[in-house]
């Protein structure tokens, strides 16, 4: 998947998937391959549910998540996108590999690093 990368001095974050673009916070991240790697699977999440119902779900469970760890970060990071992702990033040929709808398997799963 070739997406259209582009830079926004501005963002809050590294990189971000807005559908069909990446967006990146720096232009060295354009050579950053897990950055890109990372905003390459959200692309898929979006995909696969017809692209504004993923934004709605996600802010969803950031709510949810910010109401249960009271902390941004945690409720970011517990996000079962953000966790799909994360977990994932490293593995270059993981979208190859990737079955639908696999960002299911990250509800209920929290690693202990991720409430500290």
């Amino acid at each position: 998947m070739k997406a259209p990368v582009f830079i926004i001095k501005k963002l809050p974050a590294a990189g971000m998937a807005i559908f069909p673009f990446i967006l990146l916070k720096s232009a060295r991240f354009k050579n950053d391959k897990e950055i890109i790697n990372h905003e390459k699977i959200h692309l898929r999440q979006q995909l696969e549910l017809l692209i504004v119902p993923f934004y709605i779900l996600y802010f969803l469970l950031y709510l949810i998540n910010l109401i249960r760890y009271k902390k941004h970060y945690l409720a970011y990071k517990n996000i079962a996108f953000e966790r799909e992702a994360y977990r994932h990033e490293h593995n270059l040929n993981y979208l190859k590999q990737r079955n639908w709808y696999a960002w299911l398997k990250e509800f209920g799963s929290i690693k202990k690093t991720d409430t500290q």
